[in-house]
């Protein structure tokens, strides 16, 4: 299956240049390139696209304007000229971030890396029904990749307002993943008896509690805190497991 790709660059030369890269690339469907944002908009309304190459510096709208304008968008790679955006494409979870003037070999790193996620979502999509389990585990991004946690690895989950970070038994250092959701998203993702949230900011894996007081639980020496409307639930899902 070929990745279905748009690129788009307001610089008819550097568009040119990364069109003819593109169609060297053979699991690559170049489907369209264009000047104009607003009109690839409407491409994306009328069929599927798998991956955009998207420039960000452009004058009517800008590659970031336009990424934070889809409600569905499907995988980006950013191409620009200026490094001062990169911090901000990692909060966007892009598949990659190229530099202008782009080489080959990089940007075929990049598409590979978005090669590999389709044949992954598409292996996942393929699965019937009935050899469905409840998966144990759940995919975030962080660090322009998808990550793959496993639920019996993760500790427990701290909300910074638009960002969690997840402390995972797996990581150095207990040094967290850091990823742009917010803490009830990722509720959802951590859905099951396993977890339970316990505070405005944080969630627990109920099996890594090694101790509790009404106010606060222990996972061996961390300490992390109870929210007063949260106890009762709390107490009734922990006990309810043990």
């Amino acid at each position: 299956m070929k990745l279905r790709c748009i690129a788009i660059d307001d610089e008819p030369f550097a568009l040119n240049i990364l069109a003819d890269d593109l169609k060297r690339i053979p699991y690559l469907e170049l489907v369209k390139t264009s000047t104009n944002p607003l009109e690839v908009l409407e491409s994306l309304k009328k069929e599927t696209i798998d991956l955009l190459f998207l420039d960000i510096q452009m004058p009517s709208l800008t590659g970031i304007q336009l990424m934070k304008s889809m409600s569905n968008p499907p995988m980006i790679i950013l191409t620009t000229a200026f490094e001062q955006y990169a911090v901000q494409s990692y909060e966007l979870n892009v598949v990659d971030y190229l530099l202008k003037p782009i080489a080959f070999d990089r940007l075929l790193k990049a598409t590979n890396k978005a090669n590999e996620l389709l044949n992954l979502r598409s292996k996942a999509q393929k699965i019937p029904v009935e050899t469905l389990q409840e998966p144990n585990y759940c995919f975030v991004y962080s660090e322009y990749k998808e990550i793959k946690l496993f639920f019996e690895d993760i500790l427990y989950v701290e909300g910074l307002k638009d960002y969690v970070k997840i402390y995972s038994s797996k990581t150095p250092s207990n040094k967290p993943i850091l990823t742009r959701l917010n803490l009830k998203a990722m509720e959802v993702k951590l859905a099951g008896k396993q977890f339970c949230r316990i505070h405005n900011s944080f969630i627990v894996n109920l099996d890594k509690i090694t101790s509790f007081q009404k106010t606060n639980v222990h996972l061996g020496t961390k300490e992390i805190p109870i929210g007063n409307r949260f106890i009762e639930a709390f107490e009734e899902k922990y006990r309810g497991i043990k």
